[in-house]
């Protein structure tokens, strides 16, 4: 699959706001339950970040299969992507993993011309 480097770029981008977003509604979510099963008994909390977090986990979850189709990650990583969106806060931690091991770039060479020295 050749996607345009601004798409590419674009796409990129975009699931790793996703992984964030998606680990933040994790902290909301899990605020909301404290509270509708603590001692105030609120399910407010719950009824606003349930639904968000719902929409972010499936954002991410076709974002995975987007972004890994495009930087042509294996099967095992894919799988531990999209597992990664289980359990709370994982998703930063793939995204981080990713991009230390080169899996998220968006540009495959220089992104300038080389000027001639002497």
């Amino acid at each position: 699959m050749t996607a345009d480097p601004t798409l590419r770029t674009r796409l990129t981008r975009l699931f790793v706001a996703a992984a964030i977003a998606e680990a933040c509604s994790w902290a909301g979510l899990l605020a909301g339950m404290a509270v509708k099963y603590g001692p105030p008994g609120n399910e407010i909390g719950v009824q606003i970040f349930g639904p968000i977090h719902g929409g972010l986990f499936v954002a991410y979850v076709a974002l995975v299969a987007v972004v890994a189709r495009l930087h042509r990650w294996s099967w095992p990583a894919t799988l531990v992507a999209l597992a990664c969106a289980v359990p709370p806060f994982a998703t930063i931690a793939f995204e981080r993993w990713a991009h230390r091991r080169g899996m998220l770039r968006t540009a495959a060479g220089p992104t300038r011309t080389p000027t001639p020295v002497g």
